[in-house]
């Protein structure tokens, strides 16, 4: 894929983020006009309507969404030409509301741990956005150089060093989600490394695009059980693997030869990723998510 952020792609950082646009239309630059009304009319027109082609192509290409690398060949195709971005990352909640479920999907090499950091319930600046999004139900944008408030079509909540957005490596986001049935959140978006200055255009693209990026998480979730669960370190998988057969804590210490503290932790971890209750519950819902996946 060519590289998103090179400024002779048309995405650099020279466009205004509020200007007027006509919806739908990708965040793709409109071709420089040469002289002459009518020519120029022509041309804006035609634009328009490939913008409008590509965003239909968007949307019905989401129907075809029912597993998770699906998901991410969507994101990085006709997508990109739509909403540019380099990282996304999204969770969805279970009907009771009570366990939220996150993943990453990026064209670069961004770090598990720090999506995990960035998802953490402990100020992570996902989870602070979506903290805000619940209240407002509202785009939110964060970008260097954007001052907290609210702007009408979305809402800055806090600067970017606030967010601490270069700690998770993290810069110019565009983030929001839908309501389920019970009032609690239901999925969420959070698009980062935009090629430009989040603002008014990208509120309205994530307002049209949001209901088909939902719709395509919920048959990626139903399909796959929970599949959307954050990857296990090699660690981590080890142990699952003994725990799935039976053993105890203190069998699969001897085993690898780590001390029973270090099990005890990665267990905790892997029944916090799974969203399981018990070791049972996650060597179970590990068996299906395997089996989800080679079907």
């Amino acid at each position: 894929m060519a590289d998103i952020s090179d400024p002779a792609n048309g995405h650099g950082n020279n466009t205004n983020p509020d200007d007027e646009i006509a919806m739908p239309v990708s965040l793709a630059p409109v071709p420089p006009l040469p002289e002459g009304e009518g020519y120029g009319r022509t041309l804006r027109e035609s634009h328009v309507k490939e913008g409008n082609s590509t965003f239909l192509e968007v949307a019905e290409n989401s129907l075809d969404v029912a597993r998770r690398d699906q998901f991410f060949s969507w994101l990085q195709g006709s997508f990109q030409y739509v909403f540019p971005h380099e990282v996304m990352i999204c969770g969805i909640g279970d009907p009771d509301g009570e366990n939220f479920s996150f993943d990453s999907f990026s064209s670069i090499r961004y770090p598990e741990c720090r999506a995990e950091a960035a998802t953490s319930e402990h100020g992570g600046v996902v989870w602070r956005a979506m903290d805000m999004w619940q209240r407002e139900r509202r785009p939110l944008m964060l970008g260097e150089g954007l001052l907290p408030g609210d702007y009408g079509d979305y809402l800055v909540p806090f600067t970017h060093g606030e967010a601490n957005l270069g700690e998770v490596a993290l810069t110019n986001i565009a983030a929001h989600g839908m309501e389920g049935l019970n009032g609690n959140i239901s999925t969420f978006f959070c698009f980062s490394h935009l090629p430009q200055q989040p603002g008014k255009k990208h509120a309205r693209l994530l307002e049209l695009l949001v209901p088909y990026l939902h719709s395509a998480l919920v048959r990626v979730k139903m399909r796959g059980g929970d599949v959307l669960v954050k990857k296990f370190t090699g660690r981590e998988h080890e142990v699952l693997q003994w725990v799935k057969k039976g053993k105890t804590n203190g069998e699969i210490a001897q085993i690898l030869g780590i001390s029973l503290y270090t099990v005890k932790n990665h267990v905790q971890n892997i029944l916090r990723k799974l969203n399981a209750q018990n070791r049972s519950h996650a060597a179970a819902k590990a068996n299906h998510i395997l089996a989800a996946r080679v079907k």
